[in-house]
């Protein structure tokens, strides 16, 4: 940008003194001219990279140097900006010029010169050409191009789209549209390198920051929405001069990517694009993070609110799950942290934990959730909690069954899965109270009369709540075969799978609805 040259030709030796003070801090290298003489001598012997022309000059007008500059070979690809009070009046002069490609009304304020001057430079000569060629201009510059990996969290979850991107050891960025927020997750070689966002109000992530990194808190303002400006530039410089503590700055990085993951774990997660060769600024790349998801989470875990983790009661339990289809990568989890996770056997509380490796229990437990959230152990209720499993294959309903059933690990202990073969395997291992099935389909009926069958014959009693479609999709199936002891019709909330829990275990049965008309009860469940 230091090497960018803009020619400012105006009478006004005000707007003159004001352009140069502008540019000038910007980086721009700015020549000024008082006339139209001077100015397209100028113009033909610098050849700037724009023109900033003033429409009202002495003994001429902007328009007829427009056209002057058209004659010169050197300048006739030049973009020009005209400035005037005129405005509209001005403006209509101008619509046949080819080098003109944008209009700056006076007055103005700084910001919108540079806003301006910024734009014309980086479009200026493709509009001069397509004017002159008679050509259609593109409605975007870099127009995004068609992602190499996207979809919906309706069938994935985060978690497996980074697993799938750090298993295959790709590089590029991820996009994840999280509410009204938007995510970028910087990726190299698989590893989580930066983690920046639009729609995120950085107060709220210096709020979480550890007390040794408060006197830096400000530089989330630039870090944040992975800014290209010269303040970003400015740290990079003070790295590269030593003046700035690198330690510093790469914890605040590394806690700013911790609470953006967080937020995305904590929001409905709506698509994600995934585009090969994208790079972070420059301050990202020379303070990479090479970390793993699960680092990140714990990170997150130990410093969010104490309000924004699930509770935890006597009878919450943490046990080591079996790895089916997830990366190994650990990347960035301390050794305390890992041992932690090594720890973890057997159903265990996290105070019983905490105590038996000598550690403090409130760290121990906000570890553990971390690694709950990141799929590596599993967090669950014993004693006389009822113990449910659900086959839920929507990822966003299974996420909000989740969260909002955080808040009832007294009532419930839910263990989500995704495919049958998971429930088959699970009821290996434990016999949980209640089992919830989709009978939303034939096969989906057919497995689950399967699963009914096979508990009887083996004379265990598995309460069983069957899961129907909303009746706009698709009428109640009154012919399954299946008779449940509770009933839920899409869409369903947590509070209703709670209702539903209940009256499957109070033993007052449920048979399906025998019309159509009749399913709006089952929202809460069926009678």
């Amino acid at each position: 940008m230091s090497q960018t040259t803009i020619l400012v030709i105006d009478d006004s030796a005000t707007i003159r003194r004001l352009v140069d003070n502008t540019l000038s801090p910007e980086g721009y290298r700015v020549i000024l001219a008082p006339n139209a003489e001077e100015g397209i001598e100028q113009a033909q012997s610098v050849q700037p990279d724009m023109i900033l022309l003033d429409h009202q000059l002495p003994g001429t007008t902007g328009f007829e140097v427009c056209q002057k500059l058209l004659t010169i070979p050197e300048v006739q690809q030049t973009p020009v900006v005209i400035s005037s009070t005129l405005r509209k009046k001005a403006y209509v002069e101008y619509a046949d010029s080819p080098n003109v490609v944008d209009m700056l009304p006076k007055p103005y304020t700084e910001d919108l010169l540079i806003t301006t001057v910024a734009n014309a430079l980086d479009t200026g000569r493709l509009i001069v050409q397509s004017q002159a060629n008679g050509t259609a201009v593109p409605e975007v510059i870099n127009a995004l191009e068609e992602a190499d990996f996207a979809g919906t969290f309706h069938t994935f979850s985060l978690r497996e789209v980074l697993d799938f991107v750090n298993n295959g050891t790709k590089s590029g960025v991820l996009e994840v549209q999280a509410g009204s927020a938007r995510i970028w997750f910087y990726i190299d070689e698989g590893r989580l390198q930066a983690v920046t966002g639009t729609g995120i109000d950085s107060s709220e992530i210096a709020k979480t920051l550890p007390e040794s990194l408060r006197d830096i808190a400000p530089v989330l303002n630039l870090t944040v929405g992975g800014k290209l400006c010269s303040e970003v530039d400015g740290l990079v410089e003070l790295l590269d001069r030593k003046v700035l503590d690198p330690r510093l700055l790469r914890q605040v990085l590394r806690h700013q990517a911790a609470m953006l993951v967080w937020k995305c774990f904590q929001s409905e997660l709506k698509s994600f694009r995934f585009e090969t060769g994208r790079m972070p600024s420059p301050l990202f790349r020379k303070l990479p993070l090479d970390s793993s998801l699960v680092a990140l989470l714990v990170e997150a875990t130990l410093h969010c609110p104490e309000h924004e983790l699930a509770k935890e009661q006597d009878s919450t339990h943490y046990s080591r799950r079996a790895i089916r289809g997830q990366n190994l990568d650990r990347a960035g989890l301390s050794a305390q942290h890992l041992q932690v996770l090594s720890g973890v056997g057997d159903p265990i509380t996290a105070s019983d934990l905490a105590a038996k490796m000598g550690r403090d229990y409130t760290e121990t437990r906000r570890v553990l959730q971390g690694l709950s959230l990141a799929d590596l152990i599993d967090r669950m209720s014993t004693g006389k909690v009822p113990q449910v499993v659900t086959l839920e294959g929507n990822a966003n309903t299974a996420r909000s069954l989740r969260l909002g059933l955080q808040e009832h690990a007294d009532r419930l202990s839910l263990k989500i899965v995704r495919d049958q073969l998971a429930v088959r395997l699970l009821l290996k291992r434990n016999r949980p109270d209640v089992l919830m099935l989709p009978l939303e389909t034939d096969t989906e009926i057919t497995f689950a009369a399967q699963m009914q069958q096979e508990l009887a014959a083996q004379s265990v009693d598995v309460k069983l709540v069957g899961i129907l479609q909303s009746r706009t999709e698709r009428d109640t199936p009154a012919h399954t075969p299946v008779v449940c002891d509770a009933y839920l019709t899409r869409p369903y909330t947590s509070e209703d799978c709670l209702k539903a829990v209940e009256q499957s275990l109070s033993g007052e049965g449920a048979p399906p609805p025998a019309a159509p008309s009749e399913v709006s009860s089952l929202s809460t469940c069926a009678s």
